[in-house]
């Protein structure tokens, strides 16, 4: 694996910030969330091309979710917003995992530090987490445009 670490320039705070520095688009970046459901942590590794929809969370879990807070994200997987791995975090994590990564060959991920990634394809993303491939994508409004990924951190999204 460690052929597969990129360690990058400067430290990276939106997933566009990382897709520049890798060289690669902004939807093969996999942003790892955390979410809180009945108290219970969520993993949520999602494009960066894409916002998770809360509602599609909901019908999928069958509860109501809200982001975890810095502390939380800590906790639950050990790592500081901003550098949270798709794995090996300091407890096993119900994971989810956003279909529209399935589309590229190379997908990378934070590293544990928010100058680092890594390398690898999404069916050994899938494998390694034993994450559920859902539809995560948040629909735009309609009128609305996408806002170029700037709000589409390593780190936590905007509720």
């Amino acid at each position: 694996m460690e052929d597969r670490v990129v360690e990058l320039p400067s430290s990276t705070h939106t997933a566009q910030e990382a897709a520049q520095q890798v060289g690669v688009s902004l939807g093969q970046i996999a942003k790892s969330l955390v979410f809180l459901g009945a108290g219970e942590p969520i993993l949520v590794i999602a494009s960066g091309a894409n916002r998770v929809s809360q509602e599609k969370l909901r019908d999928r879990l069958g509860l109501e979710t809200r982001r975890a807070d810095a502390d939380e994200v800590r906790q639950a997987t050990g790592f500081a917003i901003g550098g949270v791995p798709p794995l090996g975090h300091s407890s096993r994590l119900r994971t989810l995992i956003d279909e529209d990564l399935m589309a590229y060959q190379d997908i990378y991920a934070a590293a544990g530090t928010p100058k680092a990634v890594f390398r690898l394809s999404p069916q050994e993303l899938l494998r390694i987490t034993g994450g559920e491939l859902m539809d995560l994508r948040e629909e735009p409004e309609r009128g609305s445009e996408r806002r170029g990924g700037k709000e589409h951190g390593l780190q936590q999204d905007p509720a």
